[in-house]
């Protein structure tokens, strides 16, 4: 018994993939199968080509937002180092302040202990003290000026006698009346001075 007659050979399937029609002798279009095959390819193109794009968007759309990020905490680091630095140079200046304002209830107290010693009446007990108190006036910064000899400072000096002298060159502090005080830069007060000019030139009548 043949193939064909127990029924269990399928039917050939013929296909003409000739380019040129015999019967019209014109060029046919492209066979649906082949049609099929490249429209399939192209969707697969455009499909890979879509999320190539989609991911070249994710991945733009993350730098800008890491470099917004990036910027904020930059601002937000300089903002932050700079109220430290404000708060850091207002605290020194309430401190400073607080310290001159303390120091300048101390100069009429250290005053009187420059004129007693001057007068030699600062001995025994009192002279241990005084030397204390000035020690821990000098630890806050605080320090005398005032030299006999020095020219004239208006800035830093009060003129309270005023006299001409053969002896200088300048306008010159030629006696310290009460030394003046200051811290670092600060001056908390002028020394009281007696500031002696040149002699001016006498007038030739000739």
């Amino acid at each position: 018994m043949s193939t064909r007659e127990n029924g269990s050979e399928e039917e050939p399937v013929i296909r003409d993939n000739r380019k040129i029609d015999p019967e019209t002798g014109q060029v046919r279009e492209t066979a649906p199968a082949e049609a099929t095959g490249q429209n399939d390819k192209e969707q697969t193109d455009r499909s890979s080509s879509s999320s190539s794009l989609a991911s070249d968007l994710a991945s733009i759309e993350l730098a800008t937002q890491l470099a917004e990020r990036t910027a904020d905490l930059q601002r937000l680091q300089a903002e932050y180092s700079n109220y430290r630095k404000r708060v850091e140079r207002d605290r020194a200046a309430v401190k400073e302040q607080a310290v001159a304002g303390a120091l300048a209830e101390l100069l009429p107290v250290l005053d009187d202990i420059g004129r007693a010693r001057d007068h030699g009446e600062l001995t025994g007990g009192f002279a241990k003290v005084s030397e204390s108190l000035e020690a821990a006036t000098g630890k806050l910064g605080l320090s005398a000026f005032g030299t006999k000899g020095e020219p004239f400072d208006p800035t830093v000096h009060e003129a309270l006698m005023h006299s001409y002298s053969p002896d200088v060159t300048e306008p010159t502090c030629v006696e310290i009346l009460q030394p003046g005080y200051r811290i670092g830069e600060r001056v908390l007060r002028p020394a009281r001075v007696a500031v002696a000019e040149p002699e001016e030139p006498v007038a030739d009548d000739n």
